[in-house]
């Protein structure tokens, strides 16, 4: 697979995410939103943003792992929240969670929603990773 982080000089540095990645001959994985369930289908930590965060990052690995790729082929997630405030009040925890799995950073986007399906769920993650085709 190739890839390659895109960070234009005329955007303002990324902190916590690329600003683009391009890859080529690799397989797209479309990555369906989960949120902080475990194999029981219970919202692990119900008042806990980061360890619902992390729950999220583990089911992600899974899909990602059963695909044949790891993390680092994770390019773009969108990111949805309950709560801003508590995203950003979190966001040094937040952050030592999400560098754990990655070496690096996919592209990113982060929404407040007003409800998740599950009602004890604080966050939810879904995207697309682009898995080495060979």
């Amino acid at each position: 697979m190739s890839k390659e982080i895109i960070n234009p000089s005329g955007l303002a540095p990324p902190r916590g995410f690329n600003h683009g990645v391009l890859t080529s001959s690799d397989d797209i994985l479309f990555l369906a939103g989960q949120d902080g369930a475990d194999a029981d289908e219970t919202i692990v930590a119900p008042d806990d943003l980061v360890r619902q965060f992390e729950q999220v990052l583990e089911n992600l690995r899974t899909v990602v792992r059963e695909a044949g790729g790891t993390m680092d082929d994770i390019v773009k997630l969108n990111v949805f929240v309950a709560d801003r405030d508590d995203y950003v009040e979190n966001l040094d925890p937040l952050g030592e969670v999400f560098s754990s799995y990655f070496d690096e950073y996919p592209t990113m986007a982060l929404f407040e929603v007003s409800a998740f399906f599950k009602e004890d769920a604080l966050v939810e993650m879904e995207g697309f990773a682009a898995i080495d085709a060979e």
